[in-house]
This record gives C-alpha cells, sequence and structure tokens, in this order.
C-alpha cells in the first residue's frame, strides 16, 4: 500500500556477531574473565553480564570481574550472585538506578542494605519471584522505609535532610508481584511514594510516567542484548552416562572397536561387488566411447574386417 514504509531489520554489527561467538563459549573464559575484562568498555561488559545470566554463569567472581562504575542498570535475576557480590558491584556502581534481585537465593537483607546504602539513585527494585527471594523482600521492608534519627523537633519543618537520611530515599518503583497483604499495606501507609507493581498505562501514574525498568513483564537487561543472536544463550549440556562396572568384563571389546570390526567387515563382504561394478562401468564407457567418437568406429570396423579375412583364408 502507498504510504505504509516496511522497516527491515538492521544486520547485526560485527561487536554484536563478536559478543555472540564469546558469549557461545563464556565457560571456558570465565576463571580468567578479571585479566580479560579490565579493558572492556563498559558496554561490552554489561552485555557480557546479561548473556552470562541467561546461560547460568553469573556469579559472585563473574558479575564483580564486569562491573564498571558507569553501570545505571543491574540485572541479577535468577544468578547465584550472593551479598558479597551484590555489595562489591554497589561499592563500584553508585550510580545505579535499577536493580533487579528477584529469584536470587542467595541475596538476604544484608546485601540489600549495602545496595540502599551506597546506591542513593536507586529508583527501581524488583525481587520475590521464588520463596528465599520473597522472605528477603519481606525482612527488607524496615530498610525501604525512610527513618528518622532525630524526632526531638516540635514539626517536620524542623527537621534537618540528614535527620531523614536513612532508607532509600530515591526509590520510587518497587515490582515485587506476589507481595502479601500485610507487606503491601505497611508499605501504602508508611511509605507511599514507593509504588508496588505499576501497571503499563497510556497515562502517567501519579502524575509520572512508569519507567520500563518497572514493568515486570520484561527482563530489565533485554535492551542491552536486543542485537545478539538468542542461539548464543540457547544451548545443551552433554551428560555422559555413568558406565556400570559390574555389567562390563574385562575381555569385552569396546565401543569404539566393535565400530571398526564392523566396518571392516562390512567392506570384504562388498568388495566382490564394487569390483563387479568397476568392470561393468569400464565396459559401459568403452561401449560409450566407440559409439561417439568415429575414429573408434573406424578402428572398430577395421578390426571385424580383419577378421573376416583372416577367416575366410
Amino acid at each position: 500500500m502507498i504510504g505504509l514504509r516496511v522497516e527491515k531489520n538492521k544486520p547485526p554489527s560485527l561487536v554484536s556477531l563478536c559478543l555472540g561467538v564469546v558469549g557461545r563459549h563464556l565457560e571456558d573464559i570465565v576463571e580468567d574473565l578479571s585479566e580479560i575484562a579490565v579493558s572492556f568498555p563498559a558496554d561490552i561488559k554489561i552485555t557480557l553480564a546479561a548473556i552470562a545470566r541467561r546461560r547460568k554463569l553469573l556469579n559472585d567472581d563473574v558479575i564483580v570481574s564486569l562491573a564498571d562504575s558507569s553501570w545505571e542498570i543491574l540485572d541479577l535475576s535468577g544468578s547465584d550472585v550472593s551479598d558479597f557480590g551484590l555489595t562489591k558491584v554497589a561499592e563500584m556502581c553508585k550510580s545505579l538506578c535499577a536493580v533487579d534481585i528477584s529469584q536470587c537465593n542467595k541475596i538476604t537483607a544484608n546485601g540489600v542494605s549495602e545496595l540502599v546504602q551506597h546506591c542513593h539513585s536507586l529508583e527501581t527494585l524488583r525481587c520475590g519471584g521464588c520463596p528465599a527471594s520473597e522472605s528477603t523482600a519481606r525482612r527488607c521492608l524496615g530498610i525501604l522505609k525512610p527513618k528518622l534519627n532525630d524526632v526531638g523537633g516540635d514539626s517536620w519543618e524542623e527537621l534537618d535532610t540528614m535527620e531523614i537520611g536513612h532508607g532509600a530515599q530515591s526509590l520510587r518503583w518497587l515490582v515485587w508481584p506476589k507481595i502479601d497483604k500485610d507487606s503491601l499495606e505497611m508499605l501504602s501507609t508508611e511509605c507511599p511514594r514507593i509504588i508496588v507493581n505499576p501497571k503499563p498505562s497510556l497515562f502517567s501514574f501519579r502524575g509520572t510516567e512508569v519507567p520500563r525498568e518497572a514493568l515486570p513483564d520484561v527482563a530489565l537487561d533485554d535492551p542491552i542484548i536486543k542485537d545478539i543472536d538468542p542461539k548464543t544463550w540457547v544451548f545443551c549440556r552433554f551428560t555422559p552416562k555413568a558406565i556400570s562396572q559390574t555389567l562390563s568384563s574385562p575381555n569385552e571389546l569396546s565401543l569404539a572397536e566393535k565400530f571398526r570390526l564392523a566396518f571392516v567387515e562390512r567392506d570384504m563382504r562388498l568388495a566382490p561387488k564394487r569390483a563387479k561394478n568397476a568392470r561393468q562401468h569400464q565396459r559401459r564407457a568403452e561401449r560409450e566411447w566407440m559409439m561417439t567418437s568415429t575414429r573408434a568406429k573406424a578402428l572398430a570396423l577395421a578390426s571385424q574386417a580383419s577378421k573376416s579375412l583372416h577367416g575366410r583364408s
């Protein structure tokens, strides 16, 4: 139709192709990642972290090796990162605005406390998704709520900013899909500025547009790997089956030797047939040559005439 423009997908860049290759073999370089990634740009590091998370390779060592001070998002969902790794990253990446710790069995309230303490720009936090993470989220309610150091003043206007400085000061969006009723009521009453599980809408939420990072249906690091081939993290691990020692005897041939002997036996059985086919092919080729070559026809007729003359004499 006239007026409609068909948008074509751009081919992946050379960097994306290279990252895809590296991502497929990431487990081979994990042990040396701290030395290899030291000179990588921040966008390359966070892409490798996203690939490692999808390949179930993201742990404390990997995330600490890749962490960069310029990062603004951190997706640890479903990883093996613990409080130690989260604390180290929070100390290095103080500009984090959105963090996903959902389905992280090894992250506790201690790690979240360190995150809040070091990252004063944190606006979005994702949590829950598994029993351990659900428990961590409930234990973090006291950390997320603002606290007063001094309540001796007569009014809120007399309180200094430092006296309200504890808690997640900048946190605005909390994504906790299975939040219990009591926790939701507590946050709504004592900390109404934190919006729990915001819904996507064409209109702003309480005068503020819901950021993409606060939408639960999309992975936090999806935009980072949009140009990477999904086959990079879709792989199958081969697990060799254990061979029972009780069922195998010392004199039993190995599987490779059985295949070799079977091939030799088959080759010997088919040898006469191959020789017969070769002779037939040679005779067929000679007949075709005689039919297509004038000189061959002349030689054949001369040979027949010679035999006829010799027969008469």
